[in-house]
């Protein structure tokens, strides 16, 4: 069963929840697991804390509390090494208390503007800003969700108390530091320093854009120049399709004809002042369906392609994103350049980043189906500043009575949950959209095929086998561990693969009498420090298109990252727990 289920998450695209799910399902029906064990794991306090998490950080997200770190700390830095450590230290900070994946999403915006203000390369920026979120997981038990699944795990199977909230901080911390230093001496060497272009679009991230001069419109019988179409700032009119032809290098005394199709390139913020101009409506065809344009009832969404989507490898056209979304694709942008051609021949792939002009509820949709990983809901609603540090008082609140014991850490997380409601810091509503419906689903279910194999006696097989490959060495033992952890999360979910390794490292440990505590943070450190790819981590994903890369810029830097971070840890580990 877990080799069948780790080969469909492997090769196939199916989502991890679905096949979790599914498994489950199996072991349940075929009596392997009594129900209530194969349903434990939706009562499991970890992924109850993971909830509350998800509020918490959604908390400080809403109340603009992350913008305050943001506006005060980046400032205006005059070498690279200078603004990724302006971004590292606040970064590693926020992570190590909130999910990362708020962070980041908070962040990505702010890092454009910022690398246009400062001329900088978005480049540049965007792998550290990951990679520091992925550091800044470790710290603390709060830090990922995988450290928390992993600690309610390891009470389930052992009925141990786990582990206190800075008890990973030992590992973690001087991990993050070193591999903070490694990124600053390592990185501007290594990290792409974006195209050098000729035209006024030097240094921004370029989409494709395709729009319509409406016919009868304001704009019908101006030039191009009178329309206001020629002096629009960050972005630039490339060409007019005008009944089958094409003209190109557009004079400014052009005269606009109902039905021109207009071809922009820009960065995001452009496009959405573009798409105020009275006269200017979605690109149509013939053969393609669009949204009505009734602009107040539709937001715009900047968002990147999960390796999940339905509509990955079929042309725009063709994915009926009216039909399944609601929404209609406006541009795209793969390798941080404009893609030549027509919008709706454009084949989608993993990572591209899209503009979207969409219903208001595509976005609470999407939170449930991850189709997306959204980036920017231009259209968003505006923070609520004056609750900002309310917000991060409850979020130190919450973690001083979690680390002095007053209350159990689930306790506390769902008290913080609480008050981030009541106080007004986010609504009930945006409380609701925080969860993560499909990663809290994917743990819940893992936790099953973890029982499973402990119950049936293959936790026992595979440690049994580690032990004979290590030949019972510790220090091998570790690594072996490290390594097996580390492989499964570039593959598979880091939750999944965590709670898949920790009923074998349990078993090693007993067989073995040696400690327990180095191989469960081995599991946490492994699961969360995934760098060498865009799959590996969700925040890899979502900086892939914004940051203009590709898979070899991941890997460039990303191998380095595994080794160096994977290195420190095992050191530490074996010193901190002498085996």
């Amino acid at each position: 069963m877990t080799l069948s289920v780790l080969t469909t998450l492997i090769f196939t695209h199916l989502k991890p929840h679905m096949v979790l799910m599914a498994a489950l399902t199996v072991l349940s029906v075929s009596g392997i697991l009594s129900p209530s064990e194969a349903l434990a794991g939706f009562s499991n306090s970890g992924l109850i804390t993971v909830a509350a998490m998800f509020v918490v950080a959604a908390g400080i997200h809403h109340s603009g509390g992350v913008d305050i770190l943001v506006n005060k700390l980046l400032g205006s830095p005059k070498t690279l090494r200078m603004a990724m450590l302006r971004i590292f230290l606040p970064v590693v900070s926020l992570s190590g208390f909130l999910n990362n994946t708020p962070v980041v999403a908070t962040m990505i915006p702010a890092i454009n503007s910022w690398a246009q203000k400062t001329g900088f390369s978005p480049s540049q920026l965007m792998i550290p800003l990951s990679y520091s979120a992925i550091l800044g997981g470790t710290l603390t038990l709060i830090g990922t969700s995988t450290n928390l699944i992993v600690n309610g795990q390891y009470q389930a199977i052992t009925g141990e108390p786990g582990f206190s909230i800075f008890s990973i901080g030992i590992i973690g911390l001087p991990v993050a530091i070193l591999s903070g230093i490694f990124m600053l001496i390592l990185f501007p060497k290594l990290l792409p320093k974006g195209s050098q272009q000729k035209d006024s679009l030097h240094n921004l991230r370029e989409f494709t854009l395709e729009v319509m001069v409406a016919e009868n419109g304001p704009l019908v019988g101006k030039s191009v120049n009178d329309a206001g179409l020629r002096n629009l700032r960050r972005v630039y009119l490339v060409e007019i399709e005008r009944a089958g032809s094409v003209i190109s290098a557009v004079s400014s005394d052009e005269v606009l004809q109902g039905g021109d199709r207009l071809v922009f390139a820009g960065d995001t913020e452009a496009i959405s002042v573009l798409l105020r101009i009275n006269g200017i409506v979605p690109s149509s065809s013939a053969d393609e369906i669009h949204l009505d344009t009734n602009r107040p009832e539709r937001c715009l969404v900047e968002a990147v392609i999960s390796p999940h989507c339905a509509a990955v490898g079929h042309a725009i056209r063709e994915a009926r994103f009216r039909e399944r979304y609601g929404a209609v694709v406006l541009a795209v942008a793969r390798d941080g350049q404009r893609i030549k051609g027509n919008l709706g021949a454009i084949k989608l792939q993993a990572g591209d980043t899209v503009l979207l002009n969409a219903r208001p509820a595509f976005v609470s949709r999407q939170r449930y189906n991850r189709d997306f990983l959204l980036i920017n809901d231009l259209d968003d609603e505006t923070p609520r500043h004056d609750k900002a540090y309310l917000a991060w008082a409850i979020l130190f609140v919450f973690v001083g009575i979690a680390t002095l014991g007053i209350t159990s850490m689930l306790h506390s997380a769902l008290i913080a949950a609480g008050l981030m409601m009541l106080t007004g810091c986010l609504t009930p509503h945006q409380a609701e959209r925080s969860l993560d419906l499909p990663i809290i689903i994917t743990i819940a279910a893992s936790f099953a095929l973890g029982a499973a194999l402990q119950k049936t006696g293959m936790a026992q097989l595979i440690a049994d086998s580690i032990l004979l490959l290590s030949d019972n060495r510790p220090w091998l033992l570790l690594l072996l561990v490290y390594v097996t952890v580390s492989v499964l999360t570039e593959m598979i979910t880091n939750n999944a693969a965590a709670l898949l390794m920790l009923p074998i490292c349990l078993e090693i440990a007993n067989s073995t009498g040696l400690p327990v505590e180095p191989f469960v943070f081995a599991i946490m450190m492994a699961a969360s420090a995934s760098f060498a790819t865009p799959l590996g981590y969700q925040t890899n994903l979502m900086v892939y298109g914004p940051g203009g890369y590709t898979f070899r810029d991941f890997l460039k830097v990303g191998i380095p990252m595994n080794v160096f971070a994977g290195g420190v840890t095992l050191v530490l580990l074996l010193i901190c727990f002498p085996m």
